[in-house]
């Protein structure tokens, strides 16, 4: 164990985050590991789509480019790299990591590939567990079920950083894990210590989201209290934790964003189903208590984390195949733009009724005018509005059939119907949740890499 305290950097916050925040933190090596966070609800089912179609796909489509750009300063100054960006293809995931860096001269790299998260056969012989959305048993769904993957905890990560890998990569872990594992690591934290594990739960769920903590969707213009400046270059956040727990944030100087209370407290409360009893795999929070104090400019300390013990079972997410939702937009602007798009939108619905297509559920959006807020919201004569027509159903050809009938609009009126449509079709991926007892689940844990120049 040791008493200097740990820095642990947001590399990204969602799939797609921006890569050069990540690559400002390791160039100035202001931290010691790097956690990149990039799974949402159904991106694991549609990465297994991915490797179904190609074994060596499956995990996050830029995995190469941020290993390319921050891999080189990363190991220069010894920081390693944790994430879930192996989605549905860790093994896979850690092989790409080591062709990249074979490419950037570092031979020496080790990529640990962590599995265990995919449940999926598991979930097919217990046809009789229940869905905790709809209260239905899982069979009613097999028929279209894609994936089922446990949201592990921080053994997952732990077990991948004893290996002495330099980067970790796993498929689902609940977000505040692939932070807390770190600091578990470093100070050798016992998984029953759950006062630590407050701290450090309590840390990762704060990072988790990288800028939207350091004021990204904090940011309101019209609002004095929530101006954010720079946010062309907001950089993310970095925690200090020491072996006690004692944890501060702050985010790299000279970077745009604000980190303060304010901004923390948001983060805080964001997803969180109940602050006294935020349940994670590794423990049960308790976030009553906490408090936010500024300690600076872009400091804030956070004490008061307390955790009960971890549930008996874990959540699994359970993603299946829904149908189809097919779209069209057309735009009208000038005199009487909005009634020549309702007169549009009930052109296209007879046009599908006579056709003989029929919905399970259509919407019907007049964008800047009631998209949002209904058909009684809104100016009454806006001078230009964008028509979306979207519906949802089990037939392909129908779901194809609303884009073509709005692409239609345009020489089979009304007047001044363009703007560039848009006409798509898109499978419908839906998720449920439903728990299974902890001790079902198994890890495997494969290392790549490591050659000696």
């Amino acid at each position: 164990m040791t008493d200097q305290r740990l820095r642990i950097g947001a590399g990204a916050g969602f799939a797609d985050d921006r890569i050069e925040p990540a690559v400002a933190m390791a160039e100035a090596g202001a931290v010691d590991y790097l956690v990149f966070e990039c799974l949402a609800e159904r991106t694991v089912a549609r990465e297994v789509q991915a490797r179904q179609a190609d074994p060596n796909a499956g995990f996050n489509p830029h995995l190469c480019a941020r290993m390319r750009a921050v891999l080189p300063a990363a190991m220069r100054n010894g920081i390693k790299i944790v994430s879930n960006m192996g989605a549905a293809n860790p093994a896979a995931a850690a092989r790409a990591t080591i062709e990249v860096a074979a490419d950037l001269c570092l031979p020496r790299l080790r990529a640990a590939a962590v599995t265990g998260d995919d449940v999926t056969e598991l979930v097919r012989a217990r046809p009789d567990l229940m869905l905790m959305e709809s209260g239905d048993p899982v069979a009613s769904i097999l028929p279209d079920l894609v994936s089922a993957n446990v949201y592990l905890g921080a053994d997952a990560v732990l077990a991948g950083l004893e290996t002495g890998a330099e980067v970790v990569l796993t498929g689902r872990v609940a977000d505040p894990s692939l932070f807390l594992a770190p600091a578990m690591f470093h100070f050798g934290w016992d998984p029953g210590d759950l006062d630590r594990l407050a701290a450090g739960s309590v840390m990762g769920h704060l990072l988790e989201c990288a800028a939207q903590l350091t004021g990204g969707c904090f940011a309101d213009p019209t609002r004095l209290e929530k101006q954010v400046p720079g946010m062309d270059n907001i950089g993310n956040p970095i925690a200090w934790i020491g072996a006690d727990g004692a944890l501060d944030l702050t985010k790299l100087p000279g970077t745009g964003g604000r980190l303060d209370r304010r901004t923390a407290t948001e983060q805080l409360l964001y997803e969180v189903h109940d602050p006294a009893r935020y349940i994670t795999p590794d423990c049960t929070l308790d976030m009553t208590g906490i408090d936010l104090v500024e300690n600076g400019r872009d400091q804030v300390r956070v004490t008061g984390a307390r955790a009960d013990a971890p549930p008996l079972q874990l959540k699994v997410l359970v993603a299946y195949a829904d149908g189809f939702i097919g779209e069209g937009q057309v735009g009208y602007a000038g005199i009487g733009a909005v009634e020549r798009a309702r007169l549009a939108a009930q052109v296209v619905q007879d046009r599908l009724r006579r056709r003989g297509f029929v919905y399970d559920e259509m919407r019907v959006d007049l964008i800047g005018c009631t998209s949002l807020h209904g058909a009684a919201s809104g100016p009454s004569e806006p001078y230009e509005v964008r028509l979306r027509i979207a519906a949802r159903c089990r037939d392909r050809a129908a779901a194809a059939a609303v884009g073509f009938e709005v692409r239609a609009m345009h020489v089979n009126g009304p007047t001044g119907g363009g703007g560039g449509s848009v006409a798509s079709v898109r499978d419908v991926m839906a998720v449920q949740s439903l728990l299974i007892p902890r001790e079902l689940i198994s890890l495997g844990i494969e290392v790549f890499g490591g050659r000696q120049p």
